[in-house]
């Protein structure tokens, strides 16, 4: 019999393996029990650890799945449209829930909490981040969906609509990756009412700081851009839609400002985005805004006004970046420090904070990118966000709708219920300013909207009767002006919050009665309608930004009075449990 070579026995031996009887037993025990503790663990901890009154209820949130079928079996059943159609919205309910469910069992698992900070820490230390975030170099960090503008097909590409048509789930709405018409069509809206469009893509930070990506850009003395950007640049220009472009700006800042040399003999520019946030620095902003209102000027053809006197404080702000906070490291981590800002705060002659206001002739549709430095949610202060600053530039009132995120269609899609619902929030505008995150060209759902001006709804007043419960939710629409902490010698005062789109009923969840239950029913209830938790640090998105939808739950114990707001001078943004009731300012 021939010798056999060594790969030759390796073979033979990997095909036969021998296990005995005990060994298979005890691993087939030990691979179950590892797949049973996950949700034992999660048992014991949701049932016996939790404090009364956490979690609303007894039941692990891991049966919570089971609402979800009486629900579709009654879509099924009851709804409108055919009988097959009934069954597929049916059908895309409960996979829309399913989703929910199993994002919220991976967010709420005691043991991922546990074990993700820890691991994700280890990974980040040799440069790893996660499905979100990317680690750069000197400490920066990078958000995904930018790079994958840079790095994808051309926005503009047949290629890249079939690719975004094939990540569609099915519970959605396939996105329309075409920018073009609802482009194109909110120009002609505009038009149709004399109004002119200003788009103003931000570019992302990989765009002007790739040499903070990777050192084969050390020497990059260009913008970044995706291939198809010229192309749209050309057809917007044809359609007659006015264009300003932050990016050349910024990078001319960036070049033009730069420092010496770092303590690795590469040149050290003047940064224009925060480290380890996904936003430019202030002052950055503030350049841009001052460059935006001389293109205003130049190109819109705004009628002169008396200029609006308004004056400007600089704060010191320190926070972590919003991009740290995803790689969701231990809070005692000392891999990524705050980083500090020096903010601009535009303010009126009475001292008050800059309001945004509705008969302006000049309207601003905004993201994060307009929200930073002025939605105080999102922890790098207030009153000094693009608005602010294109006010202050400008010299005139300035109207905004913003909401972080979904640039491609929120803000429109926000104008667009106002207009439905009988407010006129183009009446007397001469010009709209359209801003968004560049990476929405790639990442967005450009959904054509309809702007037709509807007729107002008829007013209604609630007042619930004495010993009931009632959800009530609304929009908010407007917020009364409050004085700045320390600029007055009165400890609280009292603001006036225009709600609107207002609809009452049944809690959907029975408040418990009395005591800290009651307390911690309320503060669930607070935080999910953005009012805030007790830390006084609301949730991003939250109340102070008007067109934020809003709930308040009035409990069987809490007064009859109609509902007010207060706004403390000293503390901002938390929850009232004296009154009971969602505080904002």
């Amino acid at each position: 019999m021939p010798e056999l070579s060594r790969e030759e026995i390796a073979k033979i031996e990997i095909g036969h393996t021998s296990v005995s009887r005990r060994t298979a037993v005890v691993l087939v025990a030990l691979f179950l029990a590892t797949i049973a503790a996950v949700p034992a663990v999660q048992h014991v901890y949701e049932i016996f650890l939790l404090r009364p009154g956490d979690s609303g209820s007894r039941i692990p949130q891991c049966y919570g799945i089971i609402d979800s079928i009486p629900r579709a079996v009654k879509m099924a059943g009851t709804g409108d449209g055919s009988a097959l159609g009934r069954v597929l919205a049916a059908d895309r309910s409960m996979l829309r829930d399913i989703s929910e469910f199993e994002g919220n069992l991976e967010d709420d698992s005691v043991l991922a909490r546990a074990t993700l900070p820890p691991a994700q820490e280890l990974f980040v230390r040799v440069g790893l981040g996660n499905e979100k975030a990317y680690c750069g170099l000197d400490g920066w960090l990078f958000y995904r969906p930018g790079l994958d503008y840079l790095t994808g097909p051309g926005f503009l590409t047949r290629r890249h609509f079939a690719k975004r048509l094939a990540a569609a789930r099915e519970w959605e709405d396939p996105p329309q990756p075409d920018l073009r018409p609802a482009i194109f069509e909110f120009n002609r809206q505009l038009a149709a009412r004399g109004i002119r469009l200003v788009i103003v893509p931000v570019p992302g930070k990989a765009m002007i700081h790739p040499e903070k990506f990777s050192r084969s850009y050390a020497n990059e003395s260009g913008v970044l851009q995706n291939e198809s950007y010229p192309q749209l640049l050309a057809e917007l220009e044809q359609e007659g839609v006015l264009v300003f472009d932050p990016a050349p700006l910024l990078l001319e800042r960036k070049l033009t400002a730069a420092l010496a040399m770092d303590s690795g003999g590469r040149p050290s520019f003047l940064p224009q985005f925060l480290e380890t946030d996904t936003h430019w620095r202030p002052e950055a902003m503030q350049f841009v805004a001052e460059r935006l209102a001389a293109f205003i000027a130049d190109h819109a053809g705004l009628p002169d006004i008396p200029p609006v006197a308004l004056k400007t404080e600089q704060r010191r702000i320190t926070n972590l970046g919003d991009i740290a906070l995803m790689l969701r490291l231990q809070p005692d981590h000392a891999v990524y420090r705050p980083e500090a800002a020096t903010i601009r705060q535009v303010m009126t002659p009475a001292n008050t904070f800059w309001q945004a206001s509705k008969s302006a002739d000049v309207l601003l549709l905004g993201d994060s990118f307009t929200n930073i430095y002025s939605l105080e949610a999102m922890g790098w202060g207030e009153s000094a966000g693009l608005a602010e600053q294109l006010a202050f530039a400008m010299r005139r009132p300035l109207d905004r709708i913003t909401r972080n995120d979904s640039g491609a269609w929120s803000t429109r899609q926000m104008l667009a219920r106002e207009l439905a619902a009988g407010r006129d929030r183009l009446a007397g505008k001469k010009l709209v300013v359209w801003q968004f995150a560049i990476r929405e060209l790639s990442a967005g759902d450009w959904k054509r909207i309809d702007m037709t001006l509807g007729n107002p709804r008829p007013a209604q007043f609630v007042v619930p009767a004495s010993g009931t419960a009632m959800a009530v939710s609304g929009t908010i629409e407007s917020i009364a002006g409050a004085p700045r902490p320390g600029t007055v010698p009165y400890k609280d005062h009292i603001i006036a919050i225009h709600l609107v789109d207002v609809e009452a009923g049944p809690p959907p969840h029975p408040l418990p009665k009395g005591g800290e239950g009651e307390r911690r029913a309320i503060r669930r209830s607070c935080t999910r309608g953005a009012c805030a938790t007790t830390s006084g640090r609301p949730p991003r998105g939250s109340a102070r930004e008007p067109g934020y939808r809003q709930r308040f739950v009035r409990g069987p114990t809490w007064p009859a009075s109609s509902m007010r707001s207060t706004a403390p001078s000293s503390t901002t943004n938390r929850c009232n449990w004296k009154n009971r009731v969602g505080q904002m300012t």
